[in-house]
């Protein structure tokens, strides 16, 4: 029955990573590791055929990591931004997950967004999107922005929030603002390119 599984999981991982990145170096590097695998299974070194698959994972995690990074918005007029960054999560760090963020500063302000994909976290954030009770009693509330669902949570005495938005129930976007206005978090929410962040595989 394991065996039965592990050979499931390979193919899978194998179909839907040549499918997604044939052709591509990174393309290479993670249809090698998979072909490892799978000589490492048909060897009966199911530890072996294990790590190798995992690594191709690592491998597709970080390419995705890199795809929504690049799609971090640039900095709005009178901002600097810090370099974007992206990692993979493990399963054991709140679900796991694939994160892509980015700072940005003007004066005391600061704003960062991030993008995380691929996460069980998702689940509660879209119970809240689908329940105007349960942001308010997390202290926000349900806007739209460019279309999109989004919480909005804002303190006007310390001048710091959030806005929340999920794209096609498996990518979290979060804004988060300190000494900033509403409208700065709301502008940075707007140049976002949502479409895109949607049609990634």
């Amino acid at each position: 029955m394991i065996k039965n599984a592990l050979k499931i999981a390979v193919a899978s991982v194998a179909i839907a990573l040549l499918l997604t990145f044939a052709g591509t170096v990174w393309a290479d590097e993670i249809t090698d590791s998979i072909n490892e695998a799978l000589n490492q299974y048909n060897n009966n070194d199911y530890a072996a055929a294990s790590e190798s698959l995992s690594y191709a994972l690592q491998l597709l995690g970080q390419k995705k990591g890199m795809q929504l990074q690049d799609l971090l918005p640039q900095p709005l007029p009178g901002w600097t931004a810090d370099e974007a960054s992206s990692e993979t999560v493990s399963a054991v760090v709140m679900g796991g997950g694939i994160n892509a963020e980015r700072q940005y500063h003007r004066d005391d302000s600061s704003v960062t967004i991030s993008y995380t994909t691929d996460s069980p976290m998702l689940q509660g954030v879209m119970m809240m999107l689908s329940n105007p009770m349960f942001a308010a009693a997390n202290g926000g509330k349900l806007e739209k922005i460019k279309g999109r669902k989004a919480i909005v949570k804002y303190d006007p005495g310390d001048k710091s929030g959030s806005i929340m938005i999920v794209v096609e129930t498996r990518t979290l976007i979060l804004i988060e603002g300190n000494s900033v206005a509403l409208d700065d978090l709301k502008s940075y929410a707007s140049v976002i390119d949502y479409q895109k962040i949607s049609d990634l595989p």
